[in-house]
């Protein structure tokens, strides 16, 4: 057998997970006596499916993580080149995925319109193309869901479903208070997240820097825990300049003049 052919069909088979048919596959090959054509066309079927596979679980990761898909936000139409800065490479690179990989943390601050949410959800559907859990919520949204958790007795099973996510990214903190209740649950989604195995990161949005966090937190012992968790290794980038909001924006100015006699204006 060509030993291309087989490393090929060996990987696809691989990453099917059908490696308990590989032998009889194999052995099925070896007994029809197929030339390298028959092998060629085995190894396109088998890569084929491979790619069916990775695209449905990547159209099922987007649609699971609630980032838009109508429009969605990438690191392709991000406008990298109207930022500045020494170290703007280390956002340049950001599509490499080396936080969540490497297990880091990453918050974008700054104020409004400077394309902090841009980046963050450019950031989780890259994780999606790449096979990884991501969850996009805002803050408010989080802050209800942690409620109505305490409310109706479902703290485990949803701070579990936070745990789950590769990548969970909560914007806009700073949009709502979290009370005592709520902030504990906050930490101990935060610490069990610290203690995850694998691929995992934590991504925020907020108009505020970290150290006035803790104006829309309760429980200050809670919170600092859960800052440290946060902080202890991330990235935070501190974003400046002027609004991409209102570039398309286009104002028209006219004037009415004095009406004709004989008509009537109705405006």
């Amino acid at each position: 057998m060509s030993k291309t052919f087989y490393d090929q069909i060996s990987s696809d088979i691989e990453a099917l997970k059908i490696s308990a048919y590989a032998n009889g596959l194999y052995n099925f090959i070896d007994s029809e006596a197929m030339n390298p054509q028959q092998l060629e066309a085995i190894a396109k079927v088998f890569e084929f499916l491979h790619t069916q596979k990775e695209e449905t679980i990547r159209n099922t990761l987007l649609k699971m993580s609630r980032l838009p898909l109508k429009e969605p936000k990438t690191f392709q139409n991000f406008d990298f080149d109207h930022v500045k800065g020494k170290q703007v490479e280390r956002l340049k690179n950001l599509p490499a995925l080396t936080a969540i990989n490497a297990g880091r943390n990453l918050a974008f601050i700054g104020p409004q319109g400077v394309g902090k949410t841009h980046l963050a959800m450019a950031y989780g559907r890259e994780c999606c193309n790449q096979g990884l859990k991501t969850y996009f919520l805002k803050a408010t949204e989080l802050n209800q869901r942690l409620n109505d958790a305490i409310k109706y007795g479902r703290e485990s099973s949803t701070i579990n479903s936070l745990v789950k996510p590769s990548c969970l990214i909560i914007d806009e903190i700073g949009r709502c208070v979290f009370n005592k209740e709520a902030t504990r649950m906050f930490f101990d989604m935060v610490d069990r997240r610290y203690n995850k195995e694998g691929p995992n990161t934590l991504i925020f949005t907020s108009n505020m820097t970290p150290n006035k966090w803790g104006e829309f937190f309760s429980e200050d012992s809670s919170l600092l825990c859960a800052l440290d968790r946060i902080f202890d290794d991330a990235t935070v980038f501190m974003m400046k300049g002027n609004s991409y909001r209102g570039r398309r924006l286009e104002t028209i100015a006219v004037e009415t003049g004095k009406p004709k006699p004989g008509v009537t204006n109705h405006l």
